[in-house]
């Protein structure tokens, strides 16, 4: 449907953060023009584009100008409705997905794509309600973490859980939202690996990083990680393995525990279907 896309055309980006900014300055280099969308009239990426629409993501107005004016549109974070993408794919070319979003924004779809597909997870069961607290034997999964399903992010959404009354406790101070409780897995390190696959299905994966958090925030990231050859060989391989099954198109962050139970083996934490804050490095350090 779409062929290449040349230096002139626009380009939209649905976000306004440092993430939108960083492919707002990208994408004017390379010539070409940006629209964002965002409801912040102060958002970063916002400031720089070359059209800035402030609305809220779901403004249907704010849609169809971003639809009609661009030729392509992306994200950069995944609590975009997957029904908004849905709507502007019928306009343009979007990427990603929304199959893809809508299978990496709620833990549940995620966590269960990864186990159809034979991608290592921890152990974990589904909380809905207060009654599956009594008939999930939830202890086989304590202790671990409690985490909401949807929109939780930089540590938001979750709670370490150490028995069935922490547990209890957690699921009320979250609203009694619908989580995902993951069992606790004691961890060498945490490393992730950003991938890029085109549409013509070519795919690549960055270096990996070995990345260091400060209550649930990135802080530091270490490249190349700090990691046998075999296993940095081995993470690239499944997040290139990852987007190929997805049929994704764009860039890709998958993000792996570093088991210490099991050999240092490689768990999946989760996907991130948008540029991620561990390929920051990237921007200068790889040609």
């Amino acid at each position: 449907m779409y062929g290449k896309i040349m230096p002139g055309a626009m380009l939209g980006m649905l976000g306004g953060g440092q993430l939108g900014r960083m492919f707002v300055t990208a994408a004017q280099e390379m010539g070409y023009l940006v629209t964002v969308l965002d409801s912040s009239p102060d958002s970063p990426a916002g400031r720089i584009a070359d059209d800035f629409i402030c609305a809220n993501y779901t403004d249907q107005s704010a849609l169809r100008k971003i639809s009609n004016q661009c030729v392509a549109v992306t994200t950069e974070f995944e609590n975009i409705s997957a029904d908004v993408l849905e709507t502007l794919s019928v306009h343009c070319l979007i990427s990603p997905d929304a199959i893809s979003v809508r299978t990496a924004q709620n833990r549940i779809t995620e966590k269960q794509f990864l186990a159809a597909n034979a991608f290592a997870i921890a152990p974990y069961c589904v909380i809905r309600h207060a009654e599956d607290l009594l008939t999930q034997n939830v202890s086989n999964y304590l202790p671990g973490i409690l985490k909401v399903s949807q929109f939780g992010y930089d540590g938001k959404g979750q709670k370490r859980v150490e028995n069935v009354t922490d547990l209890k406790l957690a699921f009320e101070a979250l609203n009694h939202s619908v989580c995902v409780l993951e069992k606790f897995i004691p961890l060498t390190l945490e490393i992730s690996v950003v991938v890029a696959q085109s549409a013509t299905g070519q795919v690549k994966a960055y270096p990996v990083s070995e990345n260091q958090h400060v209550n649930g925030i990135l802080d530091i990231s270490i490249v190349p990680a700090r990691v046998p050859k075999s296993l940095a060989n081995h993470a690239q391989m499944t997040a290139c393995q990852i987007a190929e099954k997805l049929d994704y198109r764009g860039v890709l962050c998958v993000e792996f525990f570093v088991s210490t139970l099991t050999n240092n083996e490689l768990l999946i934490n989760e996907i991130a279907p948008r540029p991620h804050n561990s390929g920051h490095y990237s921007l200068d350090a790889c040609i």
